[in-house]
């Protein structure tokens, strides 16, 4: 443990705030983005509550991040669970005036519970990497979780503000929760080898996360014959990943794919394989859109 304010603790203190500065701005961003449509009293109770479950859900992990990060899964399902609040967070507000709002949490407790998951999931980057700059010093662990708490509840005051004015804001909260999902799905350790061994996969896992995350925002602003691609693409993506999973196996020897026709065939039915699929897709969704607006206009 570097002695209290010699040259090395100063500079793992220096370390920590400039770590809260960044990853504690995430939490903030989630806290106002959830809070914002909330009467201001039940805001201001949010960001206290949210904050302090935040500090709380760190503190927690501080002591069992070495267990948690051993669980397998842990990492994936963590993902997967920003991915859902991403999506959650950018799926249009129904009785919003304007197209552009999203919709927020519209209950203290709903707000609350959202946070709470975000924060648990989010939260290991912030304590991997305090712990790591404080060097074992309960200290400066401390100290790393006091100095985040106004960060939190400045920022997530100036969110709320800046939301008002720019409802952009709303899309880079969705693009920091995908990304920070994406970066948890490809650090799982169940799937360490798989990526090393396929290094493109990476690159459709970061673009499927992104494409699903950020889908709700994007529909509501294709025009209705663009919309299909909000699912199209995604399901390409996941496609084409199945069989980057499956080919190894379907070409082993002995099997039916196995030999230079059988891998002619698997290339074949990966590349064109899904056009019928997509083609059924868009008309049934056609169909179904062309039924509900007949309904609508009957008297």
């Amino acid at each position: 443990m570097p002695e209290i304010f010699s040259a090395a603790f100063l500079s793992a203190l220096l370390a920590i705030v400039l770590i809260d500065l960044v990853l504690a701005g995430d939490n903030a961003l989630i806290i106002g983005l959830v809070a914002r449509n909330l009467p201001k009293d039940q805001q201001r109770k949010v960001i206290f509550w949210g904050t302090f479950g935040a500090i709380a859900v760190r503190g927690l992990m501080a002591v069992l991040v070495v267990y948690i990060l051993n669980v397998p899964g842990f990492m994936l399902a963590g993902g997967l669970a920003l991915i859902w609040i991403a999506r959650k967070l950018l799926t249009p507000d129904e009785g919003a005036a304007s197209s552009h709002a999203a919709a927020p949490a519209t209950s203290f407790g709903a707000a609350l519970r959202t946070i709470v998951i975000a924060d648990a999931v989010m939260g290991i980057d912030n304590v991997l990497a305090i712990g790591g700059a404080a060097s074992g010093s309960i200290l400066l662990i401390i100290l790393g979780l006091a100095i985040s708490v106004p960060i939190i509840v400045w920022g997530s005051h100036l969110v709320i503000r800046l939301v008002d004015r720019y409802p952009a804001v709303i899309l880079l909260g969705g693009a920091v929760l995908a990304w920070t999902g994406y970066s948890m799905i490809v650090r799982e350790p169940l799937l360490e080898t798989w990526l090393a061994a396929h290094p493109p996969a990476r690159f459709v896992i970061a673009v499927l996360v992104f494409s699903l995350s950020l889908a709700p925002w994007w529909t509501e602003r294709l025009s209705p014959r663009m919309q299909p691609l909000v699912v199209v693409l995604p399901a390409l993506l996941v496609w084409l990943l199945a069989f980057e999973v499956a080919a190894p196996y379907l070409q082993e020897p002995g099997r039916f794919f196995a030999g230079e026709i059988g891998s002619y065939m698997v290339q074949a039915v990966r590349w064109l394989g899904w056009l019928p699929l997509a083609a059924g897709y868009i008309w049934l969704r056609e169909r179904a859109t062309a039924r509900a607006v007949g309904e609508a206009s009957r008297p």
